[in-house]
């Protein structure tokens, strides 16, 4: 276990991002819930784009339910993968009428259930919409998180267990977003800037 280590890193990206979080606009659970899953191979900026029309007319399960695919995927063409998102979207609506009382479910079991929804998606809506302990594993926490030596694992499943399992529940949804910050700004899939790394001494250098 690298739990000292962890806890380390995660305070000096505290210090180094303390505006650390979420870029995703939204205003309620199930608006989080779509734009998590909007996001898959999308940025957040087109992801906002896409969700400030669809929003501004259709902002709840009731309303998403009662669109057609061709006219939700009309609204969400922005964004990559928009046909099988709409059929996602559409199709997670329509659960949460009929399963759920047309509330987003807290529980991690329920959440993945859901059209669209992964480990990932999961994560995210619990600790960003809720609150709750959450620690979602993109591609920059995961190629981060083993670089950095924290974890050795080659699936985000593999990633996500090691992390939760040497960090405390109380900093899982801020780790989330401390390690995107980081990989977004100096560890970056390519041309890393390891010589303006704040945790280059400390760094394991698993580049590959």
């Amino acid at each position: 276990m690298n739990r000292n280590k962890a806890k380390k890193i995660l305070d000096i990206l505290q210090e180094t991002y303390p505006e650390a979080g979420t870029r995703l606009s939204f205003q309620s659970p199930f608006q989080l819930l779509v734009a998590v899953v909007l996001s898959a191979q999308s940025t957040d900026e087109q992801v906002n784009q896409v969700t400030a029309k669809l929003f501004s007319k259709y902002s709840t399960p009731q309303e998403m339910a009662a669109l057609s695919l061709e006219e939700l995927q009309e609204f969400i063409r922005g964004v990559g993968l928009f046909r099988n998102k709409a059929r996602h979207i559409k199709a997670l609506s329509e659960m949460l009428l009929e399963r759920y009382g047309g509330e987003v479910p807290r529980r991690f079991e329920e959440l993945i259930k859901l059209p669209g929804v992964g480990r990932k998606s999961a994560n995210v809506v619990l600790a960003v919409g809720f609150g709750m302990p959450g620690l979602g594993v993109d591609t920059h926490v995961h190629r981060v998180s083993n670089r950095l030596g924290l974890v050795d694992a080659k699936q985000t499943h593999q990633t996500e267990a090691a992390l939760k399992a040497q960090i405390p529940r109380k900093r899982w949804g801020q780790a989330h977003h401390l390690l995107i910050s980081h990989g977004r700004a100096v560890c970056k899939a390519r041309s890393p800037q390891c010589s303006s790394c704040l945790l280059e001494s400390i760094c394991s250098k698993n580049i590959k």
